[in-house]
């Protein structure tokens, strides 16, 4: 009896499952693969191979260049210009987002507790296409009847968006980050929905002070949920961001802010430097690389995920 007592109580093995032919696997795994080879790989391989050549924009030749194309971007002082920007833009867009994000989810935790209808109604923003965004934002920044304009007036600032550099900075930021909040609102929502009461009970017991039980206890309950919308954020401020930016500086002066992704639109699809276009998105391939590295190697060691 007490070996069966024992027995009992051990943990059934998981059961692997089991398939009929041993390629079966793979032909599950075959349409996702080929879409990844088809409209990733492949991509990147010829991306690779034009950033070594000077190649007509019309298709009838191209000329070995080696590594003329890399340097020539390189020393661009536009080229260093817009990274520089883009650095700063993702930063702001990413910390703004996520932090409006975490501050609503936190006040609204405890309101909407369990109430499906009221979650989806608020994520509803994030279904906005990007160039919707953008034309939404274009309207709050408009010189005549944007409201963003008018409150700006109030404190003597004339906002003249696609004219000067700084304003159209600003709306930009604004609008990318106003289009990322939903998402990252129910993704921490969903995280402080999932902290157990009686955690919540013994850190109100062990502590009065509201700020230092969220920093204590809170916060890092939600750093999985934190790591993971970082990489989206980021991400997002990349490249997600191209139509946002691409509606608000179209038809615009030239001297309109742009980022790294749009620069390499520009140059091969309107200045039709295909070469130079393409060494542009290897080197934010390699940049994008090296962000991901950095994240899991040195920031998710700051993470439990128990």
């Amino acid at each position: 009896m007490r070996g069966t007592s024992g027995r009992e109580g051990q943990q059934a093995p998981a059961k692997r499952v089991q398939f009929s032919s041993p390629f079966l696997p793979y032909l599950f795994l075959a349409p996702q693969l080929a879409i990844i080879l088809v409209f990733f790989y492949w991509p990147s391989v010829q991306a690779v191979q034009s950033s070594f050549y000077l190649e007509d924009p019309f298709g009838f030749g191209s000329t070995f260049v080696g590594l003329t194309n890399y340097t020539d971007v390189l020393k661009s002082t536009e080229y260093l210009g817009i990274a520089r920007f883009t650095a700063v833009f993702t930063a702001l867009v990413t910390f703004f987002a996520l932090a409006t994000g975490l501050l609503l989810a936190v006040k609204a935790d405890g309101v909407i507790r369990g109430n499906a209808a009221d979650k989806t109604l608020l994520i509803w923003v994030y279904a906005i296409a990007p160039p919707v965004a953008g034309l939404i934002g274009m309207m709050f920044f408009n010189q005549h009847i944007g409201p963003m304009v008018e409150l700006a007036r109030w404190f003597g600032w004339d906002i003249k968006v696609g004219l000067d550099y700084s304003d159209t900075a600003f709306a930009m930021i604004v609008v990318s980050v106003w289009k990322q909040i939903p998402y990252n609102f129910i993704f921490f929502l969903s995280g402080l929905q999932g902290i157990p009461v009686s955690v919540r009970e013994a850190a109100t017991l062990d502590c009065r002070s509201e700020l230092r039980r969220f920093w204590t206890v809170t916060l890092p309950l939600l750093a999985p949920t934190a790591f993971f919308l970082l990489i989206i954020n980021t991400t997002y401020a990349l490249f997600d961001t191209f139509g946002v930016i691409d509606v608000m500086v179209k038809d615009k002066a030239a001297n309109n802010p742009i980022t790294l992704v749009y620069k390499v639109y520009m140059d091969g699809f309107r200045g039709s430097d295909l070469g130079g276009s393409s060494a542009q998105s290897v080197i934010l391939m390699l940049v994008v690389l090296v962000l991901t590295v950095f994240q899991f190697r040195f920031i998710e060691r700051r993470v439990h995920y128990n």
